[in-house]
């Protein structure tokens, strides 16, 4: 589905002459739980002569954050429909905290689908807190209207298209700082609704070689440099995780770099991101069970995150060189598929034994690890759905997080602004210790079998192939990067896109 047009607009919004128009709505605890407009919704408050936020309660509205309610207008302003949308108790500063707008406004714009034009005349303070609060509104905008094409052959009868015009309400249409957030929530969306994409396509669409001309094919015309590495490439280049893993399936696997470097900026700091993009996920010869199976086409989001991310830093040009390298391949169970028991020599020259073939993601990510330390680089900042423990440990929301605590604290700080909180994670030694190997240089699993800790032996795996003085971040994004319930906020059931926004903004920081 293309992505809304969008657009900042300063007429008064009881005038706007649109389908829809979204407003704020806020409970008041200590006045009974009445409800009051949200800044922005003076105009369209005072049109109804002081009766909207009674009308609204007597349809239910609570003010409640995320929750929508639609009232018709009957002329009383030029919109044919008012959206309230719940922020929760009135704010004790300016506006709502941002992850509630966006939250809110994604809710709004998916309630409005089948809707051509929507305005939201959402709360904007005066203060600099200013961009990040219109940051919010526009991606939540652009990505609460997010829909999978999908595959269905015959038409829907009852199918409501997303909503294809937004006009954001801003004090002034023509400030430059707002039309630059509108420019960069508008590549920022397009990133995020294209790993979308990506993460929710069949298996059978996006085998290895399908997946890395697709990125191939994204990254065309954005002067991103752009490496393919095939399985012949990757053999004679001692790529020894990624081959053993994808030489079970008959689709082989690849490596794919994209390099961007920026113009005039003399010795700028470098940034390797690398991507988990196991296309489809079996568990190889340690077979998954069948149950939930199919949700494993998601196992390659990290890399489609990555990849998406460089197509937005190529738009968004900071002042930092940046390479990704996106490990593809199909963990399948053959008679050409690794074993447990095999050793496997790394990129790095390192020996793991492998104990479970389930186990697969750290042995591409490693590689891919090492060949970005050999490359040169100051960071490698690394997503991947690697572990069920991740899941278990801190839910479908928050990512694990692991690394040195430079690389960690920057992107825990960057999460918990743009909405993708991670949570800082340890890496015992005595955790390392129960991965070590009889015969290798290391275990690729905990020796005894043991899953305790199965998160953390994920991070302290991938530790081994990062070089010395290299600042590095582990994400586990198993949970957050596929939302398997019901549409929420700006997430919409399947991929969500995470970690791009916070990647983006860490490149931002160090820009």
């Amino acid at each position: 589905m293309s992505q809304p047009s969008l657009s900042l607009v300063d007429t008064d919004p009881a005038e706007l002459a649109v389908d829809a128009i979204v407003i704020g709505l806020h409970s008041q605890p200590d006045e009974g739980g009445a409800l009051l407009p949200a800044a922005g919704a003076e105009s369209i408050a005072a049109a109804f002569d002081g009766k909207l936020t009674s009308t609204l309660a007597l349809l239910g509205a609570s003010g409640a954050p995320g929750e929508v309610t639609k009232l018709a207008t009957l002329g009383t302003i030029a919109a044919p429909l008012v959206v309230a949308v719940g922020l929760g108790d009135e704010p004790s500063g300016s506006a709502p905290e941002p992850e509630t707008l966006r939250r809110g406004t994604g809710a709004a714009v998916r309630a409005l689908a089948g809707s051509a034009t929507v305005a939201l005349a959402l709360p904007l303070p005066d203060d600099e807190d200013a961009p990040s609060v219109l940051r919010a509104i526009l991606e939540g905008a652009l990505l609460g209207s997010y829909k999978f094409a999908g595959y269905k052959t015959k038409p829907q009868p009852n199918r409501r298209e997303p909503v294809s015009a937004l006009q954001v309400h801003v004090p002034d249409a023509a400030d430059p700082a707002a039309a630059a957030e509108v420019t960069r929530a508008e590549v920022v969306a397009r990133a995020v609704r294209l790993t979308r994409d990506w993460v929710n396509t069949p298996p059978n669409s996006l085998r290895p070689p399908q997946f890395a001309d697709a990125v191939v094919a994204a990254a065309e015309g954005t002067g991103l440099q752009v490496e393919v590495l095939d399985f012949d490439e990757l053999q004679a280049g001692g790529y020894g995780g990624i081959v053993a893993v994808g030489q079970g399936s008959e689709a082989p696997p690849r490596l794919v770099k994209l390099t961007y470097v920026p113009e005039g900026v003399e010795s700028p700091k470098r940034v390797a991101l690398v991507g988990k993009g196991i296309t489809f996920d079996t568990g190889g010869i340690s077979i998954k069970p069948a149950a939930g199976m199919w949700e494993m086409k998601s196992d390659m989001a990290g890399a489609a995150a990555v990849g998406a991310t460089m197509l937005a830093v190529a738009a968004l040009k900071p002042r930092v060189a940046v390479s990704a390298y996106l490990a593809m391949a199909e963990n399948m169970p053959s008679g050409t598929a690794y074993r447990p028991g095999d050793v496997i020599t790394m990129f790095n020259g390192k020996r793991v034994e492998v104990f479970n073939t389930d186990a697969e993601g750290r042995m591409v990510l490693a590689d891919a690890i090492a060949r970005a330390c050999a490359d040169g680089t100051d960071y490698v900042f690394e997503a991947s759905t690697l572990t069920g423990g991740q899941v278990i440990a801190l839910g479908k929301r928050i990512a694990g997080l692991m690394g040195s605590e430079a690389a960690t604290e920057l992107v825990r700080k960057a999460g918990d602004e743009v909405g993708e909180p991670a949570w800082p994670m340890p890496l015992p030694d005595e955790v390392r210790k129960g991965m070590e190997s009889d015969i290798a240089d290391i275990c690729q699993t905990n020796a005894n079998l043991d899953r305790a800790g199965h998160m953390l032996q994920g991070g302290v795996f991938l530790r081994e192939f990062v070089a010395e003085g290299v600042e590095w971040a582990h994400i586990d994004i198993a949970g957050p990067s596929y939302h398997t319930g019901e549409a929420t906020g700006y997430w919409t059931k399947g991929g969500t896109g995470v970690p791009i926004r916070t990647l983006l903004t860490v490149i931002d920081q160090l820009g």
